[in-house]
């Protein structure tokens, strides 16, 4: 039997089989909760949690893997996209050893993926953090582990099962924004203000999960700026701060939230509640094919729009990869060749040597 204890602001998970006991602390309940019950498991199974074998279970991996981010102090946080894509891949390949894990069996797990709904680049990012679990888990623990990953991908593109994502242009337009806040008017049972967040957003281009990160010690209201912690960067997970203006209305609309006791956090909301309510707006005023996350691409190619350059946007969206901004400027060729019939020629002096 699993208790899960809160000591201090840390929870305390313990499992306890046969007068054995094992236990370990994490920043959540969510992480201690998850953690006892693939400990439970493992320990009916009478597997040895400290020892990698080919006949260990996929999820075991996974279980250590969590442990080993938690004590080097970078937890997979709860109800994020990794928590729920780790808890996916332990759900599916549960009963399955590190033996039977083969192409044909990732393969399997990819077609299951597409038939409940998700796409290939979501399967692309599935397969790539097994990958990442099963290469990093298996080097600490000093067990030779074959590229299972490796020689399934070819098949996996083939099948067209895994892919990258496509460019996604959709913008809401003035009048899908004015129904969907209409729809939030209509609603005050619901505590998230969510024409707030659609009006920060459509300016200041903010992750979703960044919106609801932001604290009222990070704002800055003399420079209009807000502290960005832990902001996206694929070469650096931890400890990327970055001030941010805030464009337009952005700072008054942060202004006027209320300040909850004992809540840190501006919006003290999660991202996943956001998406649901924007998604139920969407669906009740017959706007289709919209998301939360389009109002980040309408922001910025407003700002594009408005004469920013690539560097000034950059600054805005937090993006580290100009090239991912050269799709917002939509160049073409008879332009340029346009501006550059009004640049001067500038004689260049030859100097004989």
């Amino acid at each position: 039997m699993a208790s899960i204890v809160q000591i201090g602001t840390r929870w305390r998970a313990q499992v306890r089989r046969e007068g054995k006991s094992i236990s370990k602390t994490f920043r959540t309940k969510a992480q201690a909760s998850t953690w006892a019950r693939e400990i439970e498991v493992a320990v009916d199974e009478g597997r040895n949690l400290d020892k990698v074998s080919a006949k260990t279970l996929v999820p075991a991996i996974i279980t250590h893997y969590r442990i080993l981010r938690e004590e080097s102090k970078r937890p997979v946080r709860a109800k994020s996209t990794e928590d729920y894509t780790l808890k996916q891949l332990a759900e599916h390949f549960n009963g399955v050893t590190i033996a039977e894990l083969t192409p044909k069996t990732l393969v399997k797990f990819a077609q299951a993926r597409h038939r409940a709904g998700a796409g290939a680049a979501t399967v692309n990012m599935d397969i790539s953090k097994l990958g990442t679990v099963l290469r990093h888990t298996a080097s600490f623990l000093d067990f030779d582990l074959p590229d299972v990953i490796g020689k399934a991908r070819p098949m996996l593109h083939h099948l067209r099962l895994i892919g990258a994502a496509g460019k996604r242009e959709r913008r809401p337009t003035a009048d899908e924004i004015a129904r969907i806040m209409a729809w939030d008017r209509e609603h005050p049972e619901h505590t998230l203000p969510l024409a707030d967040v659609i009006e920060i957003n459509g300016q200041s281009g903010f992750r979703r999960g960044e919106i609801f990160r932001i604290e009222w010690r990070d704002l800055d209201e003399i420079n209009r700026m807000v502290l960005v912690r832990d902001r996206k960067d694929p070469r650096n997970k931890v400890g990327n701060h970055e001030w941010v203006p805030l464009i337009g209305t952005s700072l008054d609309v942060i202004k006027r939230q209320p300040k909850a006791v004992g809540e840190q956090r501006i919006f003290p909301f999660s991202p996943q509640t956001a998406s649901k309510y924007f998604k139920m707006a969407c669906d009740d005023k017959g706007i289709r094919d919209l998301r939360l996350h389009d109002l980040r691409h309408e922001a910025t190619s407003a700002l594009f729009e408005a004469g920013w350059g690539i560097a000034e946007v950059a600054g805005v969206t937090g993006h580290k990869d100009w090239r991912h901004l050269k799709r917002y400027t939509n160049l073409q060729p008879e332009d340029l060749a346009e501006k550059g019939k009004l640049l001067p020629f500038k004689k260049i002096r030859c100097v004989d040597r």
